[in-house]
C-alpha cells in the first residue's frame, strides 16, 4: 500500500506514524530524513539538493520526487510505505500521482488527522523550559504546581520565541493555507479519510489502522 499522512503541526503525526510502521510493516518516509540521507550518501539527487541547502534554498519538487522514487525501489519499501512530509500543496500532489503513475503505482490512501485550530494552537503553544534543568511543562496539560517555578529544581521557567502563541498561529496559517486545497484534492479523487485527532492517542491509532484494512474511504 501507498499511504500518504496528512495533519497539521501538533496533530500527532509523527506519534501515530510509529503506530502504523509498527502494526503494518509499512516503511516510514520522511522527506526530511528523505533529503539528509540522500545528501549523506552522495547520489546523484543528494549532490543535486546539497546544492540547493548550501545557498539556503528549497529543494525543488523534481528533485524530491527522484529520491522518492529512488528510496521507493529499495527492498524494505517491497510491502509499501507511508509518505509523511509530502505532498504539501496541490502541485506537488499532482506532480506525485504522475511519477508514481509512470511507474505502474499510485497513491492508495491518503489518512488526514483532522484537530481543530484552537486544539492545535493549545498544544502548540503554552511550553516552558526550566533554564537550570530542562524540565518540560505546558500551561494547559502540564502546568507547575506553582506558575514560573520547576517543580524539580526550583528553577526559573521560560518560554522560547518558537512556543509563543504568536507563532504557533503564523505556523498554522501556513499550514492550512497550503494544504486546505490538498485535502480537496485527494477527497475528490476518492482516497482521503479523515480521523478524528482530538481523541486519546491509542484511539486515533485505532482509527487510522481500521481506516488501512477498510480498503476505501470514509
Amino acid at each position: 500500500m501507498h499511504i500518504v499522512l496528512l495533519g497539521a503541526p501538533g496533530a500527532g503525526k509523527g506519534t501515530q506514524a510509529e503506530t502504523l510502521v509498527r502494526e503494518t510493516g509499512l516503511l516510514h518516509v520522511s522527506t526530511g530524513d528523505m533529503i539528509r540521507e540522500a545528501m549523506q550518501q552522495g547520489t546523484e539527487a543528494g549532490k543535486q539538493a546539497k546544492a540547493y541547502y548550501d545557498r539556503g534554498d528549497l529543494v525543488p519538487d523534481g528533485i524530491i520526487i527522484r529520491m522518492l522514487l529512488d528510496r521507493i525501489a529499495q527492498p524494505d519499501a517491497a510491502k509499501g510505505f507511508i509518505l509523511d512530509g509530502f505532498p504539501r500543496n496541490v502541485e506537488q500532489a499532482r506532480a506525485l500521482d504522475a511519477a508514481l503513475t509512470e511507474r505502474g503505482g499510485g497513491i492508495d490512501r491518503v489518512l488526514y488527522i483532522k484537530v481543530s485550530r484552537e486544539e492545535l494552537l493549545d498544544r502548540l503553544s503554552g511550553r516552558w523550559l526550566c533554564r537550570r534543568c530542562g524540565a518540560v511543562y505546558h500551561e494547559k496539560f502540564q502546568p507547575p504546581r506553582t506558575p514560573g517555578v520547576c517543580d524539580r529544581c526550583g528553577g526559573e521557567l521560560y518560554q522560547r520565541s518558537d512556543d509563543t502563541r504568536e507563532t504557533a498561529e503564523n505556523r498554522l496559517r501556513v499550514y492550512f493555507e497550503q494544504t486546505a486545497p490538498l485535502i480537496d484534492y485527494y477527497r475528490e479523487r476518492g482516497k482521503l479519510v479523515e480521523v478524528n485527532g482530538e481523541q486519546p492517542v491509542e484511539a486515533v491509532g485505532r482509527d487510522l489502522l481500521a481506516a488501512l484494512r477498510a480498503g476505501g474511504p470514509a
